[in-house]
């Protein structure tokens, strides 16, 4: 541990000096001046010796999946070389599905005006893909980065930009892309257009969110659910659920308040902007504003509130779909009943039973 960071612990070997003193006890050799040289310049070979590595594609491949996790613990403890080891990072990304790439590579390929790193995080590069959240990045041709190891999250933490580009997560507020006049416009006009239906669905959910607003990231989906820039995003908040040993007390402050934001142009949010605005009180507004906020909630990432209210709620819409109406279900199950056998007293053969 003195000699060698923890980050480093897959490498092995043996450190020969001639300046280390053996006349004295081991406590103060352990405090050896000589000791923190001797670990500065095995940390600086590592590097060295993963930067050569890097530059044959296959070999750093084989590498990097082996210990790869070790250099990003590398970049979350090592203040003093976390650039150098930004470096030696690999991810896919929307450009690179079957090949890593580098966030150098990534910003060579950056679109002119784009001042930002795109990156999305969660369990896996599938599930990413079909991500309501890079929709918009994806229509404007946008690289995003997938961050799919629980330990990306904890480097984010620490790397706020690469090269004077500042990282912006997909799947938090904040995320802006440069918009012309006439999209500046319209957008103004979908806002005092939907200023009811935001204000009436807030009222509806309460405290599960925060506020409801419009979107700027989505663009085939009707609702997203964002976390805040500052807090945990909500691949962060399943992996800290799964800590055996969690701090209870310091989920209750990073937890973030959610946002819902809404996709103007999908028709499901235009139909219900149109029924709030005809009549504020339809029982149909509340029951499809905790559908969508349900789905919203799976498809950000999030786990269920209230599985067995979601289920009921699915089922009234499947009745619905089927033209059944809830008195005809009813009268339904009474009827089964009444058409059931009356049971058998105990002990009756089934012979007596025909008599």
């Amino acid at each position: 541990e003195e000699i060698c960071p923890e980050w480093l612990g897959w490498i092995k070997g043996v450190v020969d000096s001639e300046d280390l003193p053996l006349n004295i006890s081991r406590e103060n050799l352990q405090q050896n001046k000589i000791l923190k040289v001797i670990k500065k310049n095995i940390v600086k070979k590592a590097i060295e010796m993963c930067e050569d590595l890097s530059e044959n594609k296959e070999d750093y491949k084989k590498f990097y999946e082996q210990f790869g996790k070790n250099i990003k613990l590398g970049i979350h403890e090592d203040q003093a070389n976390r650039k150098k080891l930004c470096d030696l990072l690999r991810y896919h990304s929307t450009k690179a599905t079957e090949e890593f790439t580098t966030l150098r590579d990534y910003v060579t390929r950056m679109k002119e005006g784009q001042e930002c790193i795109y990156y999305i995080t969660g369990e896996s590069i599938k599930n990413l893909e079909s991500s309501p959240f890079i929709e918009e990045a994806k229509r404007r041709d946008l690289e995003v980065i997938f961050m799919v190891d629980p330990i990306d999250e904890y480097v984010m933490q620490q790397v706020k930009d690469y090269e004077d580009k500042k990282f912006v997560c997909l799947t938090k507020e904040g995320v802006k892309f440069e918009e012309t006049e006439e999209e500046k416009a319209k957008k103004e006009e979908e806002k005092a257009a939907c200023e009811k239906l935001l204000k009436q669905m807030k009222d509806i959910l309460g405290d599960k969110v925060e506020k409801v607003v419009l979107t700027n990231r989505l663009s085939t989906s009707p609702c997203i659910l964002v976390t805040s820039e500052f807090g945990w995003s909500a691949h962060m908040e399943n992996i800290m659920k799964h800590q055996a040993l969690r701090d209870s007390s310091m989920s209750s402050y990073m937890v973030s308040k959610k946002t819902l934001e809404l996709n103007p142009s999908h028709p499901i949010v235009r139909e219900l902007r149109k029924k709030v605005d005809a009549d504020q009180s339809d029982k149909t507004v509340k029951d499809l504003s905790f559908l969508l906020f349900d789905t919203a909630l799976l498809t950000s990432g999030f786990q269920l509130e209230d599985p067995t209210g979601y289920a009921e709620r699915i089922h009234r819409m499947i009745k619905l779909g089927l033209s059944i109406d809830d008195d005809e279900a009813e009268a339904a199950g009474d009827a089964d009943a009444a058409a059931a056998p009356a049971p058998v007293a105990a002990g009756a053969s089934s012979m007596e039973s025909v008599d």
